[in-house]
């Protein structure tokens, strides 16, 4: 657990000096409760004296000079109806509200440091984890649920936060309230019998916490798995909805939801009563102990204490217990924390299956040959690529073509380094993409695909994330290149209207027409177009299929298409069947063939 909450205030290590600040007041603030009890006796033994001769001359032992003589004159202007020091006495009482305000001032400083430390901390953290999720391999998305990845970032962070905020806090203030109190008790020998006996019952208090705090660990861990889930199946349905709606699956869902919402639930309450049970198990303890230490009193002693000396102690412990339940909580809020920050660690600590080099080699995509020399590639045991030997030549339009499975999409994201070969290599202009820094790479690439990706944002700005930082002419140049202009300039607002969430707002056409005018303003050498027209009608495809002709001229293309209609025209077509190459060359030499191609050509045009 200590390296635990080492490696949480290493997160604040940005901010140590708000953080120095917060255990200083916390520290203060912890001071603050033995000083209220000094002050509450001391001004109990002025207002309501005692006969005992000794403790009117002095309340306290060992007081400076400068309170004996308040408390004189105190004592004089008492006594004589305050006649004589009116102000004093006024001064004298006044004490326990200003005690109390600095008591309050420094305990709210010391919880306005901390949680200004701890919220930019984990958003530190956040930061963090997502651009370190950014920037991991296509593979990592694959074997990892995205309602899962947004719950270690939003939630399991949030526990993080609670521990530099709530649990420093505690940390820091409870045990200097708990040992300067403790202190101050057994600093007299009158009072430390008393004290021994109010808190004989506190090893009692070590069993049942043991106990509850095992059960809130594991309750902690089940809450984060749930949670998780409840965020993986709220990710799905929303973006899923029209097939939730389709297919009326609006009960199916949300039944699933009822049953995921009360096993979290149900394993929440289970913490809470397990972390909440021990506050009333302290506060019953505590009372017994002075329940005994009364008994004592009455029935085995007759020396009695002084009244300053018993106020003393029973503020003193009830000041005592309640720090005792924050600590004897903040192993369950540790616990909890450490759950979910496993989590968070554990994927921050995740490595890149796709490394950066160490020293990235230069290179020009433009006029370089694109070769793949005896590419293999498997997802996990699954074979996908095999012996792959193919060149691409400057300005070329390759198509990839071959039914569901053969490896297309895979050959094109080999291309964009999402993922690297288990054998051979990729090289363009003679250079191996694993020598390559990836941002220059894929900055030399742009790419259509059939789910055309958009952004809940302007068209503008769509547009524009082809090239950030491209005028509004480019924009606009790009636009037209990709026959998008007419129906932009036909929307009110035209580049600045917003589109919705992935584009919702436009026609599949329209969509893919925009991917293409992000695409020309990238204007980059090499263009991969993963079946960018087949999931469009006839009108829009001709549209598309227009900005996409206008698109490839002098770029090295590698197209992946289903309908053949829209590769005839290629300089090379290439076959996969079951990951391996089984067929090159252009459309009319394909067909006389009467290979796979041929057969691919008749099932699609045999009417």
């Amino acid at each position: 657990m200590i390296t635990f909450l080492l490696k949480v205030w290493g997160l604040a290590k940005p901010y140590r000096t708000r953080l120095f600040l917060g255990v200083l007041t916390g520290i203060i603030s912890g001071l603050m409760a033995p000083l209220m009890i000094v002050t509450i006796t001391f001004v109990c033994s002025v207002i309501f004296p005692t006969a005992n001769p000794a403790e009117s001359a002095s309340p306290l032992p060992r007081m400076p000079a400068i309170m004996t003589q308040w408390f004189q004159a105190a004592r004089e202007a008492m006594d004589q109806g305050l006649r004589q020091h009116p102000g004093t006495v006024i001064a004298l009482v006044a004490l326990i509200p200003l005690v109390m305000f600095l008591r309050g001032l420094f305990g709210y400083l010391n919880v306005y440091f901390l949680q200004w430390t701890a919220i930019r901390a984990v958003n530190d953290l956040r930061e963090r984890l997502f651009s370190h999720l950014l920037n991991l391999s296509a593979g990592f998305f694959t074997k990892n649920r995205s309602g899962e990845l947004i719950s270690r970032i939003m939630s399991d962070t949030y526990a993080l936060q609670n521990v530099l905020s709530g649990a420093t806090s505690v940390i820091i203030r409870d045990p200097v309230t708990l040992v300067s109190v403790l202190a101050l008790l057994l600093y007299r020998p009158e009072t430390r019998k008393l004290t021994f006996l109010s808190l004989i019952v506190l090893p009692f208090c070590l069993i049942p916490l043991s106990i509850y705090n095992r059960k809130v660990r594991q309750s902690s861990r089940e809450v984060q798995k749930q949670n998780a889930g409840l965020m993986e199946l709220m990710t799905e349905s929303f973006t899923g909805h029209r097939i939730v709606k389709a297919y009326n699956l609006e009960r199916v869902v949300a039944s699933e939801f009822h049953d995921t919402a009360h096993k979290a639930i149900s394993q929440y309450m289970r913490g809470i009563r397990a972390n909440e049970i021990t506050g009333p198990i302290i506060d019953f303890l505590g009372a017994l102990g002075v329940a005994l230490a009364l008994l004592y009193l009455i029935y085995f002693t007759q020396a009695r204490p002084s009244t300053s000396d018993f106020v003393q102690v029973i503020l003193s412990v009830f000041l005592m217990y309640p720090p005792m339940k924050n600590l004897s909580r903040l192993y369950n809020q540790l616990a909890q924390a450490r759950a979910a920050s496993e989590r968070v660690f554990e994927l921050l600590a995740t490595k890149n299956s796709v490394p950066e080099p160490a020293q990235p080699r230069p290179f020009k995509a433009a006029g370089a040959e694109i070769h793949f020399d005896h590419v293999d590639f498997a997802y996990g045991e699954k074979p996908v690529l095999r012996d792959i030997d193919l060149r691409i030549h400057p300005g070329q339009l390759v198509a990839l073509v071959g039914s569901s499975g053969a490896g297309k999409t895979t050959l094109a994201n080999l291309l964009l380094r999402f993922y690297d070969p288990t054998r051979g290599a990729i090289r363009i202009g003679g250079v191996d993409l694993r020598e390559m820094a990836m941002s220059d790479l894929r900055s030399q690439i742009a790419v259509v695909t059939q789910e055309t990706i958009l952004f809940n944002d302007t068209i503008r700005r769509n547009i524009e994330l082809g090239r950030p930082g491209a005028t509004h002419e480019e924009i606009i140049e790009a636009a037209r290149h990709a026959y998008a202009y007419e129906f932009i300039v036909q929307k009110p607002e035209g580049f600045d209207a917003v589109i919705g969430e992935k584009g919702v707002m436009l026609s599949g056409g329209q969509r893919q027409r925009l991917a293409i005018a992000r695409a020309v303003l990238r204007n980059a050498p090499i263009l991969v177009l993963d079946e960018a027209t087949s999931a469009l009608d006839t009108e829009s495809e001709r549209a598309v299929q227009a900005a996409l002709d206008e698109l490839m001229r002098g770029r090295t293309t590698l197209c992946i298409a289903h309908r053949l209609s829209t590769i005839f025209h290629a300089d090379m077509i290439v076959v996969l069947d079951q990951g391996r190459i089984v067929e090159t060359g252009r459309h009319e030499e394909l067909v006389k063939r009467g290979g796979v191609y041929q057969k691919l050509y008749e099932l699609q045009f045999a009417s």
